[in-house]
Formats: structure tokens, C-alpha cells, sequence
């Protein structure tokens, strides 16, 4: 597939989430129609369970990375395009991924970010995750009405249905309109998915990540901004996450025993 047809594609993975099926001789090519098609209208190869076990095994919190080894552009593209197919609530995808591949703005990170001391300096990646602020993840804002009509590609009438449904669910079920903390947070939820997502693509292609909380929030949220460009009104930082090859062997994975941390009804 050329690139054309592959960003065609990407678009038809967005549409075909409502239900949208785009058909031949319209505004894609048919080479990217008979994709779509063929993602969603067969049935696909399953993954062997024991591989999906043995990635989650390989996974741990890499807390300093080989900095000469690089991960390829299409790797990378893939777990960036893991994050970008992930699940959100109403599907409104409050995120915004930036990947952080200039060492100076790195440098300027790290007295912040106290818990990637030796990351910042060694990851072949590092992602900062922003999450959407109160007004822009609003049941009326401006945004909103944009992912409805353009990206979900909505009618009226159903993006009116949605926005009322929506709005409830933030009034009054989840009361995330109490605060401005409230709804910043539900969106982080949101982000979490994502970075879940793509810590466990990177781990299927042997790639190492580590999640990163650590850092000064009042701090970054002043200066991220300015160093990035992007609105603090719209955005702040919901989480960072590095990638790259481990340079030092893990430590042995530690878990609770399953019967410790599920219970099934009725019993079995």
C-alpha cells in the first residue's frame, strides 16, 4: 500500500467506528476501499495466546535505555498509530501525543520530571501525553460539535441526540461538571487507555517503555506550554511515556495471585 492509499486508510478506520462505510468512486482511492474492506469484513488471523502472554511478560518499567540503539520510523509509527486507534469514552479522543525528539527541550524537562532522570537522557522516544481541559471537552463546546459532524461525520439530528445524551452523562451521571478538575481528569482517564495501548504495542515488537508520573505538576503545567506551544487553557499534561531497548536486565515481575484480585458471579 502507497502512502496515499495508507493515510486514505487510516481515515477509513475513523469513519467505519459509527458504522460508516465508504464506498468506491467517492473521495478514496480503491485501493484503500478494498483494505478498509478487507480489515473489517474478514475474519482475521488470531494472535497465538501464549505470544500475547509472552509481550506482557517482556513488559516492565525501563528506567534507563541503551541510547544507541534507535527504534525505525515504522515501528514507531505503529505504536503511535496504536494510540491513535485507541478506544474514548463517546469517542471524543481528548488527547494529543507529542513526541519529544529535540535532547535540548529534553534537557529543559528534566529538572520537572524527577522520575526520568536517566529516561530523558537515554529514551529513543519520549511521548508527552496532554489531555483536554473543561472547556474544550464540554458537551457544547466547539470541539465537541467538531469531532460529531467531522470526524464521527454525524447527521444533525443524530449529533443533536448525541450532545443531549452527552450532556447527561456529564451533568448528571458522572457530575463531571462540577469542577474543572472533574472533567480534566476524566479526560486523563481517556489517555491512559491510549498509553496502555501503546506500551503493549511496543512490547509485541520487542520495544521497552516506561510510563512516567513523575514529575513537578504545577511546575510543568507552567512551563510545557511555552516550551511547546500549545494552549493551557485547551490542554495539560496527562501523562509522559518513554521508548527504546533495555540496557540492564529486569527485575523479576511481581503480581498478586489472580484469585486475590478477581471474583466472578456466580461463583465458580
Amino acid at each position: 500500500m502507497n502512502e496515499i492509499a495508507r493515510l486514505e486508510f487510516c481515515d477509513y478506520i475513523s469513519a467505519a467506528r459509527d458504522g460508516y462505510e465508504p464506498v468506491s468512486g467517492g473521495q478514496y482511492s480503491s485501493l484503500a476501499v478494498e483494505s478498509w474492506r478487507g480489515i473489517f469484513h474478514k475474519e482475521r488471523e488470531v494472535i497465538d495466546r501464549d505470544d500475547i502472554m509472552e509481550a506482557h511478560l517482556f513488559r516492565h518499567a525501563c528506567k534507563v535505555f541503551d541510547s544507541q540503539k534507535k527504534i525505525s520510523p515504522e515501528d514507531f509509527e505503529a505504536i503511535l498509530e496504536a494510540g491513535r486507534l485507541s478506544p474514548s469514552s463517546f469517542g471524543f479522543e481528548p488527547w494529543r501525543f507529542l513526541v519529544v525528539q529535540d535532547m535540548q527541550m529534553r534537557q529543559r524537562l528534566l529538572p520537572l520530571v524527577w522520575g526520568a532522570q536517566r529516561i530523558l537522557p537515554t529514551a529513543s522516544h519520549f511521548v508527552v501525553i496532554l489531555a483536554r481541559k473543561g472547556d474544550s471537552m464540554r458537551y457544547d463546546s466547539d470541539y465537541i460539535m467538531h469531532m460529531m459532524r467531522d470526524v464521527h461525520r454525524l447527521s444533525e439530528e443524530s449529533a443533536k441526540m448525541r450532545r443531549e445524551k452527552f450532556e447527561k452523562f456529564q451533568r448528571e451521571d458522572f457530575r463531571l461538571l462540577d469542577s474543572e478538575r472533574a472533567l480534566f481528569d476524566w479526560s486523563c482517564k481517556q489517555c491512559y487507555i491510549a498509553l496502555a495501548n501503546m506500551m503493549s504495542t511496543a512490547s509485541m515488537l520487542g520495544i521497552d517503555s516506561c510510563a512516567v508520573e513523575g514529575f513537578v505538576g504545577d511546575e510543568i503545567e507552567s512551563m510545557a506550554p511555552e516550551l511547546f506551544g500549545y494552549d493551557s487553557r485547551e490542554f495539560g499534561v496527562a501523562v509522559m511515556v518513554a521508548f527504546g531497548y533495555r540496557i540492564e536486565a529486569p527485575k523479576p515481575k511481581t503480581r498478586q495471585k489472580m484469585e486475590d484480585i478477581v471474583e466472578w458471579y456466580p461463583q465458580r
